[in-house]
C-alpha cells in the first residue's frame, strides 16, 4: 500500500513537472516572440550616446548579452491609471495599506521594482573616504572650498565638490545641486544655505569612472550620479557647520530626475525639488505616450540610451503594464519634503496635467503619513528653462519646509478636476438604471420599436435620436449667438503664442482669425494655406480651396510645431489647414481651469465640439473656401472631437481620425483600459458618463452609433492594432456595425478602416505611414477620386 502511495505521489509529481515545464516553455516562446516584434516596431537608435551601460554599446547588445526578455504581458495586470502606492498586490488581491508595517513592506517592494526596471542595481556606501582640499578662499565672508572625495578600492574613484559656506556660526541648512547649476547655489547661499555643487552632471561628471570600478552593477547613468550625490551627503554628515536635519537636493531636467533617485534611496536627504524633470521626473510613464506630446519611453531611451536601465524599453507601448510608475518612486521620498515643478506650456517634453496627476496621487501617501504639508507643486509659465525668480521660489519652499520662514505656500492647480467635485458643483445625480440595457446582439439598424430599419429615410429618424443622445452626453450648451462674419484675416496672435512653437510649413503662409474678427466665442484660429512663387494663396481655377480643420491631441501646447510635417503635406496637395487650441490646452489652459464652475451642466468635450462647429461657421464667411470641401481630421483627442462634431454637423464633408476611440459599452472588452473613466474621472471631458460606471451597457450612445450618424459622409478610421488605449476587436466590430448604415445609403466605399500593426502614435518618424495614409485619403476626397472600400481583417 505504501509503495502504491509512493507510486501515485511520484506520478503526480512528474505530471506537475511536465505540465509546469510545458507552461514555462510556452511562456518563454511568447516572450521571445514579443521581443522580436518589439525590436521590429521600435524606432531605430538615433542617439549620439555611445553606450547603454559599462558592458554594452547598444540596447540590442544588452539584449543579446543578458538574454533578457520582456514580461509575458498576458499574465500581468493592466493598470491604465496610476498605480496606487497605498495598495499591496495591486491588480491582484488589492490589499489597502493601513499600517506602518504594510507601508514598510510596500516601500521595500517599490525599491526592488525601481532597481529592476528603472535604475539598475548599485553598490553600498563605501566604508572609507579620503578628503583632498584643492582650493580654499574667502569671498565677502563666504568660505569657498573646492575639494575631492576619494573612495572605493584603493581610493580609485572620486567626487569633486564645491562648498560655499555663509558667514556665521551655523549650523546651516544645505542646498545641494549639480555642477551646471552653480548659479542656483549662489542664490541659496544669499538666503543662508550652504551651497554644495557636485560633479554629477554633463558639465562635469566624475561618476563616469564608477562604471569601471563597479562592473558587477547594472546601474544607469542617472542612478550612478544619484549615488554620487549620496556620497556628498556622507561628507556633509561629518561637518559641524551642517544642519543634517535640513539637507535639500534639487536639479533641472535630467538633473531633476537624478535628484529624485538620490532622495528615494537616501533618507538623510530631507527635501528634494524636481524642476522640469519630464519623463523620469515629474511625469508618470503612463501619460508620456504620444497622446500627451511628452518624451515617451521609446523616444527618450533611443536618444539617451544610458540614462535609464535598458529593461524599461520593454514597456514601450505597454506602459499600463508597468507594476510601478514615477509616483511609486516619489512615494519613497515621503515623509520628507517634495516639490514638483514644471511649466504649464513647456513644449517638447512638458505636461502640467501629468504633473498634477502625480501630485494628486502622492497626496494620499503624504496624508497617510500625517505630513500633507510636506508635498508641494509649483507650475510656472514659460518654456523649459528657469530663471532667478524660480530659484528664489524654490528656496521659499525650502524655508517653509525647514521652519525658517513663516510664509504661505499655495499649491495652485490648473487642471484640478474630480468627478465628485463636479457632482457637488452641478448637483446632478443620474440613475443609470432608468436607461435601457443595450444587448450584446444590438443592431444599430433597429429602431426604438425593435423593427429593422431598411431604408435611408427610415434611418434618418434613428439618426435624429442618436444626435439627441450625443447632445445629452455633451451636456447642456448655454444659449449663444454666432460670431460676426470675418472681415479680414490678421497677423495678430494671442500674446501667449510667443511661448509656443507653432507649425511653420515652408510651402505656405499663416494668417489668423483674431477675436475682433471672431471665431466662435472670441477665439483665435490659424489658417495655413499653400502659396505660389509670388507668395500668394494658391487656389484652384475657380478661386476656391478645400480646408482641413485639424484638431490636436492631449498636448499642453495645443497645436504645435510637431505638426509642421503634416501641415506641409496637406498644403502640398492644394488644401488649407485651420488649427486652433482647444479649451484647456495651449493658449487656453487657464480658460479650462474653472470651466465647470462656470458651466456646471455643459462639458469640456461639448465646448470643444461647439468651438469646432464655430470654426466651420467662420470658414463659411471666407469667399475663397470651398464650402463643399470642409474636412475634419485629428489624432487621439482631436479624433474624438472630430467624430462627435461630424455626427452632429452635416456641413462636414469628410472626416479622418487616428486612434480616436474605443467602444465603451463592452465592460469586459474594456477591462484593463481607461474606458469611460477617462472621460468622466481622468480628463473631465464628459462628466455625465461617470454615472454609468458598472452600468456601461446602459450608456445611451456609443461610438458605433456616433460613426453611423456620420453616414453617408466619407470617413477614414485609422486604428493601430497595438494601441493600448483601445480594444482593437471592439473598434473593428464598431466599424462593421456602422458599415451596415453606409450600405443603406449605397455608400459602402465612403467608410474606410485601416489598422496598421503599430503602437498608437501619429507625429513621430515611426508613424509617418499613418500620416501619409491620412493625407492621401483627404487628397483623394478633395480631388473627387474614388477612395478604397472598407477593409476589415
Amino acid at each position: 500500500m505504501h509503495r502504491f502511495h509512493r507510486y501515485i505521489s511520484l506520478t503526480l509529481s512528474l505530471v506537475f513537472f511536465y505540465a509546469s515545464s510545458a507552461e514555462a516553455q510556452q511562456d518563454q516562446a511568447k516572450r521571445e516572440a514579443y521581443l522580436e516584434e518589439l525590436i521590429e516596431l521600435q524606432e531605430r537608435p538615433s542617439s549620439h550616446d555611445e553606450y547603454v551601460n559599462f558592458h554594452d554599446a547598444s540596447w540590442l547588445d544588452w539584449v543579446e548579452r543578458t538574454g533578457a526578455l520582456p514580461p509575458n504581458f498576458e499574465d500581468i495586470p493592466s493598470l491604465p491609471f496610476l498605480p496606487d502606492p497605498l495598495i499591496l498586490d495591486e491588480g491582484g488581491e488589492n490589499i489597502p495599506v493601513k499600517t506602518q508595517e504594510q507601508w514598510k513592506e510596500k516601500r521595500a517592494w517599490i525599491k526592488e521594482q525601481v532597481k529592476h526596471i528603472i535604475s539598475g542595481t548599485f553598490p553600498e556606501a563605501p566604508e572609507h573616504t579620503e578628503l583632498t582640499v584643492l582650493d580654499e578662499k574667502f569671498e565677502n565672508g563666504v568660505k569657498v572650498e573646492m575639494i575631492v572625495l576619494k573612495f572605493g578600492k584603493n581610493d580609485q574613484i572620486k567626487l569633486t565638490l564645491e562648498i560655499m559656506t555663509p558667514p556665521g556660526e551655523g549650523p546651516f541648512p544645505v542646498f545641494m545641486t549639480q555642477w551646471n547649476h552653480r548659479g542656483w547655489a549662489q542664490i541659496a547661499l544669499r538666503r543662508g544655505y550652504i551651497g554644495v555643487v557636485y560633479a554629477g552632471a554633463d558639465a562635469k561628471d566624475d561618476t563616469q569612472a564608477y562604471l569601471e570600478r563597479y562592473p558587477e552593477h547594472d546601474w544607469s547613468t542617472l542612478m550612478r550620479r544619484a549615488w554620487g550625490a549620496q556620497r556628498a551627503v556622507d561628507y556633509l554628515y561629518t561637518l559641524p557647520s551642517v544642519d543634517t536635519s535640513k539637507i535639500a537636493i534639487t536639479g533641472h531636467s535630467r538633473n531633476g530626475k537624478q535628484s529624485l533617485l538620490a532622495a528615494a534611496f537616501d533618507e538623510r536627504i530631507d527635501a528634494v525639488i524636481s524642476s522640469s524633470g519630464g519623463t523620469g521626473g515629474e511625469f508618470p510613464y503612463r501619460y508620456t505616450d504620444e497622446r500627451h506630446s511628452n518624451e515617451s519611453i521609446e523616444f527618450l531611451n533611443v536618444r539617451r540610451t544610458h540614462w535609464f536601465h535598458p529593461r524599461i524599453r520593454f514597456y514601450t507601448g505597454r506602459e499600463h503594464k508597468m507594476p510601478i510608475d514615477q509616483n511609486s518612486l516619489m512615494a519613497l521620498i515621503a515623509p520628507d519634503a517634495l516639490l514638483l515643478s514644471s511649466s504649464i506650456r513647456e513644449g517638447g517634453g512638458g505636461d502640467a496635467w501629468a504633473v498634477e496627476q502625480m501630485y494628486l496621487s502622492l497626496r494620499g501617501v503624504y496624508e497617510f503619513l500625517g505630513v500633507p504639508e510636506k508635498l508641494g507643486i509649483r507650475l510656472r509659465d514659460g518654456g523649459h528653462g528657469v530663471s532667478s525668480r524660480d530659484i528664489e521660489a524654490y528656496v521659499d519652499w525650502l524655508d517653509i519646509q525647514f521652519g525658517r520662514k513663516d510664509m504661505r505656500w499655495e499649491n495652485k492647480l490648473f487642471y484640478h478636476y474630480s468627478f465628485d467635485k463636479w457632482k457637488d458643483i452641478s448637483g446632478e445625480n443620474i440613475d443609470p438604471t432608468v436607461f435601457p440595457v443595450v444587448a450584446e446582439s444590438y443592431d444599430v439598424l433597429t429602431n426604438q420599436k425593435g423593427e429593422k430599419i431598411k431604408t435611408a429615410e427610415a434611418w434618418q429618424e434613428k439618426k435624429e435620436d442618436i444626435k439627441k443622445q450625443i447632445n445629452w452626453v455633451l451636456g447642456d450648451e448655454p444659449a449663444g449667438v454666432s460670431a460676426s462674419p470675418i472681415r479680414q484675416l490678421s497677423r495678430r496672435e494671442d500674446y501667449i503664442t510667443s511661448l509656443i512653437n507653432r507649425p511653420s510649413p515652408e510651402n505656405g503662409e499663416k494668417m489668423n482669425i483674431a477675436p475682433y474678427n471672431a471665431l466662435g466665442d472670441y477665439l483665435y484660429g490659424s489658417l495655413y494655406y499653400p502659396t505660389n512663387e509670388q507668395g500668394e494663396m494658391k487656389t484652384r481655377a475657380d478661386g476656391k480651396i478645400p480646408v482641413v480643420i485639424y484638431l490636436h491631441k492631449y498636448s499642453n501646447t495645443g497645436f504645435d510645431a510637431e505638426l509642421t510635417d503634416l501641415f506641409e503635406n496637406i498644403l502640398s496637395r492644394g488644401m488649407a489647414v485651420l488649427a486652433m487650441d482647444m479649451i484647456g490646452f495651449g493658449t487656453r489652459i487657464e480658460e479650462g481651469t474653472y470651466f465647470y464652475q462656470r458651466y456646471p451642466h455643459w462639458s469640456k468635450l461639448g465646448k470643444m465640439v461647439s468651438d469646432t462647429r464655430a470654426a466651420i461657421d467662420a470658414l463659411e464667411t471666407l469667399d475663397f473656401v470651398d464650402q463643399d470641401k470642409v474636412y475634419l481630421a485629428g489624432y487621439s483627442l482631436g479624433g474624438t472631437v472630430s467624430l462627435f462634431t461630424a455626427a452632429l454637423d452635416d456641413r462636414v464633408t469628410a472626416t479622418a481620425v487616428v486612434s480616436a476611440y474605443t467602444p465603451l459599452r463592452d465592460r469586459e472588452g474594456n477591462e484593463g483600459l481607461e474606458g469611460i473613466k477617462a472621460y468622466s474621472h481622468l480628463y473631465g471631458l464628459l462628466p455625465r458618463l461617470g454615472f454609468f460606471l458598472g452600468n456601461e451597457n446602459r450608456l445611451p450612445v456609443d461610438y458605433n452609433e456616433i460613426i453611423s450618424a456620420i453616414a453617408p459622409k466619407p470617413l477614414l478610421v485609422i486604428a493601430p492594432e497595438l494601441d493600448r488605449h483601445a480594444d482593437f476587436d471592439n473598434v473593428r466590430e464598431s466599424i462593421k456595425e456602422a458599415s451596415t448604415v453606409y450600405r443603406l445609403y449605397d455608400a459602402k466605399d465612403h467608410l474606410e478602416f485601416k489598422s496598421p500593426h503599430e503602437f498608437s502614435g501619429f507625429t513621430t518618424s515611426q508613424n509617418a505611414f499613418q500620416r501619409e495614409m491620412l493625407v492621401n485619403w483627404l487628397d483623394a476626397i478633395a480631388s473627387d477620386k474614388k477612395t478604397e472600400s472598407i477593409h476589415l481583417k
